[in-house]
């Protein structure tokens, strides 16, 4: 069912959430937040996206807003630290953030950055992470199969759990896979999934070990859930930048799954400076259960009026690509 337009909209509060560091381009992170009858929910698909894939993210929102949500498995979720592609001498600072996590997934490939800042960064989060901490790359699809394989190799020395996305086709990642095999590094897909019209061809080809999966992008924590059982690979649950609202889904999602093997990335809230409702991770780690805002923390995060109707319009857009699909 999907509700009036008019119960989304009377209940919206748009909110801009400063970062500690610029983190996808961005040094302020914009979401919507409404509440529905079981709860509050957030859309927040990226300012770039179109409606036809912006609208998959208000689906997960309505889901999760009007929706009883599958019983949890567990109370607590490990998480992992996030460390944008930052200099290296700014690692520690960003890493005491997240207390207690003993996962750091890094970002690497950064438009304008080299492989040598990647290595250095890397470094840096091992001196601090100890050889007991687990590392993990992101690379946003943004290499090509022989800068990857370079990368991997020059990375390798650090004992990384997986690297995510290196490639952005399933050819690619596929290739890279067998490439890079024999060192024992997992490949996962990221982009692959939540942004494929068919999720499930990075299984089908084999072209990834494990996938990482997000529940706004994937139309909500029920559908992602369906995806997951069809894929048959095991999953890391991460966000897509939320705040504590969208988190909560993603920890919801994360607490369902039969099978939960790796620290998930929904330790975000610490990349911002302020939230909506506290969900930074406590040794490492972050509860399962629905958040309500905090009302004086929606008054002093609220967007502009100019951000707040640009919000609302492509709210309305989106809700009727949805209701458009369902006559």
């Amino acid at each position: 069912m999907i509700p009036p337009l008019a119960d989304l909209i009377d209940s919206a509060r748009v909110v801009a959430l400063p970062m500690h560091s610029r983190f996808r381009g961005v040094d302020t992170r914009e979401a919507l937040l409404f509440e529905g009858p079981q709860g509050w929910a957030e859309f927040s698909p990226f300012t770039e996206y179109e409606d036809a894939e912006a609208a998959t993210w208000l689906a997960a929102a309505i889901d999760f807003a009007w929706n009883v949500q599958p019983e949890p498995l567990r109370d607590r979720i490990g998480v992992n630290a996030t460390v944008p592609a930052i200099d290296a001498a700014l690692v520690p600072e960003l890493l005491a953030r997240f207390a207690g996590c003993r996962t750091a997934k890094v970002k690497v490939a950064e438009p304008g950055q080299s492989l040598a800042d990647d290595v250095s960064r890397i470094r840096a989060v091992r001196e601090v992470m100890g050889p007991e901490g687990r590392i993990r790359i992101d690379a946003n699809g943004a290499w090509n199969v022989d800068e990857a394989e370079r990368a991997v190799h020059a990375l390798n020395e650090f004992d990384l759990e997986y690297v995510e996305q290196p490639c952005a086709t399933v050819p690619e990642l596929a290739e890279l896979r067998q490439r890079v095999k024999y060192l024992g590094i997992p490949v996962a897909a990221d982009e692959s999934v939540r942004k494929s019209s068919d999720p499930l061809a990075v299984a089908r080809a084999r072209a990834a070990d494990l996938l990482v999966i997000k529940a706004q992008p994937l139309g909500g924590v029920r559908h992602a859930l369906q995806i997951v059982t069809a894929a048959g690979l095991p999953v890391v649950v991460s966000s897509a930048l939320d705040t504590a609202i969208g988190l909560s889904q993603g920890a919801a999602l994360a607490a369902a799954l039969p099978t939960l093997e790796f620290d998930c990335g929904l330790g975000t809230s610490s990349l911002f400076l302020d939230d909506v409702a506290d969900l930074r991770p406590v040794d490492g780690s972050i509860p399962v259960g629905r958040l309500t805002p905090d009302p004086a923390a929606l008054t002093r995060l609220a967007a502009s009026d100019e951000r707040r109707e640009w919000w609302v319009a492509r709210l309305a857009r989106c809700h009727y690509e949805l209701a458009a699909a369902a006559r």
